[in-house]
């Protein structure tokens, strides 16, 4: 039996129905009982995410590891494919430097610098000139690499512009996310990893919703994904929070029309407190 199912099995499914008033209000999941901790209160945040997740636009994709335990949450969306968005900018950065740790290329401090901006404010033009740069000249080298850090599903989507593959244009699965951002705590150089933890840590307000919606005693650090795709708004979020980065949470939402950028911001920031706020 899997972890999924074993939830499933001592309650998540029952505890639904009885969230959804709650949730559609807006106030806080109730606190979980004195004795409901570890696995039960696993559950029933889960519980509560699910029911809060079928009050909601659109359709959304998340998986919630918790690295210190093991355990993992895929939800029946988390293998949809969806728009990338900005997202894939967190697997550009995760690529240089393994690239770079791999001897393949040295990254200058223009480089450096321009990592930063995409991580920090979402700099398209940062991401433009990156993946010309380190693209190579049919521009597939990030493709090529990207199922190596556990991205496996994505997919660059042609029709879209002058460029293919062109980063600004990709679709991959919450699964992928939850593999990259994964791959990207165990497996990178402690000091690559270490900046890029503390870039996702101070991300402009732009970014500070998803899953920065753990709130600030949760140490919370994201990137995140807006646009306004073929097939309507996605708004997507990955990123870790508690000490030490002990849980992971990505977020897929793909609006299919029935709402816009302020939903789906407003959907993967409340999804995530509830999931992560005040976590032991």
């Amino acid at each position: 039996m899997t972890l999924t199912e074993i939830w499933e099995a001592t309650g998540v499914k029952l505890l639904r129905a009885a969230l959804v008033a709650t949730l559609l209000t807006g106030t806080a999941v109730p606190a979980a009982r004195a004795e409901c901790t570890g696995a039960c209160d696993a559950q029933q945040r889960i519980a509560a995410a699910d029911a809060y997740l079928g009050t909601r636009p659109g359709t959304v994709g998340y998986v919630l590891r918790d690295r210190r335990t093991g355990a993992v949450y895929r939800n029946s969306h988390a293998g949809d494919m969806v728009w990338t968005a900005s997202t894939i900018k967190l697997g550009m950065v995760v690529d240089l430097f393994a690239r770079q740790s791999a001897g393949l290329l040295r990254l200058t401090d223009n480089d450096i610098a321009l990592m930063g901006k995409m991580l920090h404010t979402s700099d398209n033009d940062a991401a433009d000139t990156l993946w010309t740069r380190y693209g190579g000249p049919d521009h597939t080298i990030f493709n090529n690499d990207f199922p190596h850090f556990g991205m496996t599903r994505v997919q660059p989507q042609r029709g879209f512009g002058d460029m293919f593959p062109y980063w600004g244009f990709q679709k991959s699965t919450t699964d992928d996310l939850d593999q990259m951002v994964n791959y990207m705590l165990t497996k990178l150089r402690p000091n690559e990893t270490a900046w890029i933890v503390n870039a996702m840590q101070h991300v402009d307000p732009i970014q500070q919703w998803g899953v920065w919606g753990a709130g600030p005693g949760m140490a919370p650090g994201n990137k995140d994904g807006w646009s306004d795709e073929q097939g309507g708004w996605v708004t997507n979020t990955v990123g870790f929070a508690g000490p030490g980065q002990r849980f992971t949470l990505a977020v897929m939402n793909a609006l299919n029309g029935a709402g816009g950028n302020a939903d789906g911001q407003a959907t993967t920031t409340r999804l995530s407190q509830i999931l992560l706020a005040d976590r032991q």
